[in-house]
């Protein structure tokens, strides 16, 4: 027993904790470490309230981008546009062509409805991709 209360006796010398009790010098010192921690904290809130998806990670403009094209992937009235995507302080601006105007509406409520997108701008026109040519068949 004598060797395992030295031990213990030695480890907590090594890590430098104190069994001696706590006086009112340490609990104002506490006290402050405790504030800053809080202050801390509360800039981490104001920094990730821009964007923090449900598992908790930060949502960047990046990450949004990827999601917002990822939703037109597949999509039947999508198909034959040519749509870009940029995202800035979770704003999405979509330019280019849509082959409809229900296509045009559907790229818009797909990117407005991607996590951490705060607004979106539609700028989308309804027509052909440019360079793309009306090939027109002549009967004979």
């Amino acid at each position: 027993m004598k060797a395992f209360l030295g031990s213990v006796v030695c480890a907590v010398a090594m890590t430098g904790f104190s069994a001696a009790p706590v006086g009112a010098g340490a609990l104002s010192g506490a006290q402050s470490v405790t504030e800053k921690t809080k202050q801390g904290a509360e800039k981490v809130v104001d920094k990730t309230k821009e964007g923090l998806s449900k598992t908790g990670e930060v949502i960047t403009d990046t990450w949004i981008t990827t999601r917002v094209k990822s939703k037109f992937v597949g999509e039947d009235l999508l198909k034959g546009s040519d749509i870009s995507v940029d995202t800035t302080d979770h704003v999405v601006t979509l330019t280019g062509t849509v082959m409809s105007a229900a296509g045009r509406a559907r790229a818009a409520k797909e990117a407005r409805d991607v996590e951490g997108v705060h607004r979106g701008v539609n700028r989308l026109t309804v027509g052909r991709k440019k360079g793309e040519r009306l090939l027109v068949l002549i009967g004979g």
